[in-house]
């Protein structure tokens, strides 16, 4: 590819201060042709051979870890995310912009010794098709927070369509992107007084529960600051009002309106819940949540069987084969076979991009046969990337020792604290074991008829 392919705006040599020390690195500011997406480059005097390669860096370029990273010695490269990027998401085309960007650093700087594509949220998710489908140029890559879009939106479909079948028949649970703001806050209050109202009766919190288990949500999750102290997932009085508050975050909302991107994008309906027995979904989730929902049924005197009958029963919802057809393609979906070796972290509170999705996706990787190159790595926070700077920086340099010895180093939570705490022991180290689910509910390949946008 050649150099016409990006548009160099700036390129210049600039000192910045950081933490009393002198960083001093030659930066470059363009634009990609085509889709003229914004990108920068920055490479320090001391540079160690590395790029390190994330969607938002742009944004980010001044943060603390960013420039802990430069004064470290790594190379740092990335895009500004697009304006029209919520109704033309499109994370295969983000991945082609990546390979732009290596081609114009190659030409200013050289061929790098290495690069790692990282990033959070979207950056995760492009990280994955990087890996899945790009990995000629990349050598490793660290997905946090990572999504994969057919799977978040059933992930999210689950739990709201638990509560419509149970306790709202009447409210919308999909095609939130087809509402206007108005209606989307009018959506929020209608949804927040169904669950408060549950949530003042025994049998109430007792569907709260079984919504959350079955959508393998997390009981403690979601955006700002946590509501609730984190439950003991065995206290099931504690646990179920940390349920509620999570419900009451995730509900649909300008918000919470993510997945509504996708089908913009995809220009139709992508989540389905068509032929699914609920029965199999609730075996599949926690199992400290599913003993809570169990004694929480028996307390309200209810039945859990006629209860899970009854969402059986429910009308179902069918995806629009249009956008089956646009997230079937390479780049779009992931399909658990990472060429280079992949590092997962994600933090076990986020309601945006649940956990169970890491799971599902480990548990793919391993089925595939590719799991030499795979780890997966949690971080005991609440929200959505919530990630530290020791345990971002950890995440990296687990990723060079892979890189370095051919072999994974110790990726428990104890080996990942020592290293983050040795980074940096002012900053927060909060690695830990995560249960998770038994089992991820929602792992989708495409087949041929999706990709081809056939007929179900």
């Amino acid at each position: 590819m050649k150099i016409t392919k990006a548009i160099i705006l700036v390129f210049f040599l600039v000192i910045s201060i950081q933490m009393n020390s002198q960083v001093k690195y030659k930066e470059v500011i363009g634009k990609l042709s085509i889709r003229e997406t914004t990108y920068m480059i920055r490479v320090p005097e001391n540079w160690n051979g590395t790029l390190l390669n994330d969607l938002d860096y742009f944004n980010k370029a001044n943060s603390d870890t960013s420039m802990e990273l430069l004064n470290k010695g790594y190379a740092m490269s990335g895009t500004k995310r697009r304006k029209d990027r919520s109704r033309n998401y499109d994370p295969a085309h983000e991945a082609h912009d990546f390979i732009s960007i290596f081609d114009v650093f190659e030409s200013k700087f050289g061929k790098p010794k290495r690069i790692i594509q990282l990033g959070c949220s979207g950056g995760g998710t492009v990280t994955l098709s990087m890996a899945e489908v790009h990995s000629s140029r990349i050598d490793g890559a660290i997905a946090a927070c990572a999504a994969t879009s057919q799977w978040m939106s059933n992930t999210h479909l689950d739990a709201l369509f638990v509560l419509k079948s149970l306790l709202a028949p009447e409210l919308q649970i999909v095609d939130f992107g087809n509402l206007s703001k108005e209606e989307l806050i009018k959506l929020q209050g209608d949804w927040e007084t169904v669950l408060k109202k549950a949530q003042e009766t025994e049998v109430g919190r007792a569907r709260i529960a079984l919504a959350i288990t079955i959508g393998q949500w997390p009981a403690w999750g979601g955006r700002g600051k946590a509501p609730v102290l984190q439950p003991d997932s065995k206290d099931v009085k504690t646990l179920q009002e940390s349920m509620f508050h999570s419900l009451i975050a995730l509900i649909p909302s300008q918000r919470t309106k993510g997945t509504s991107m996708l089908e913009i994008s995809g220009r139709g309906q992508l989540k389905s819940n068509v032929g699914l027995d609920y029965k199999d979904l609730f075996e599949n989730g926690n199992k400290d949540y599913k003993a809570a929902v169990k004694k929480l049924y028996k307390e309200a005197t209810a039945s859990l069987k006629s209860d899970l009958k009854k969402i059986n029963d429910f009308k179902r919802i069918a995806p629009d084969n249009v956008a089956l057809k646009y997230w079937s393609a390479p780049g779009r979906t992931h399909v658990g076979q990472p060429k280079v070796p992949l590092l997962r972290i994600h933090t076990i509170g986020d309601g945006l991009v649940y956990p169970a999705l890491a799971q599902g996706y480990e548990a793919l990787v391993k089925q595939n046969g590719y799991g030499d190159l795979f780890r997966t790595a949690y971080v005991n926070s609440w929200g959505h990337c919530s990630f530290s700077k020791a345990e971002w920086i950890a995440a990296i340099e687990t990723m060079m020792q892979r890189l370095d010895t051919g072999k994974w180093p110790n990726t428990k939570p104890e080996a990942m604290n020592q290293l983050a705490k040795k980074i940096d022991a002012t900053s927060e180290h909060r690695f830990i074991e995560f249960e998770g689910v038994e089992k991820y509910n929602r792992i989708w390949i495409p087949t041929i008829s999706d990709y081809k946008g056939g007929n179900r």
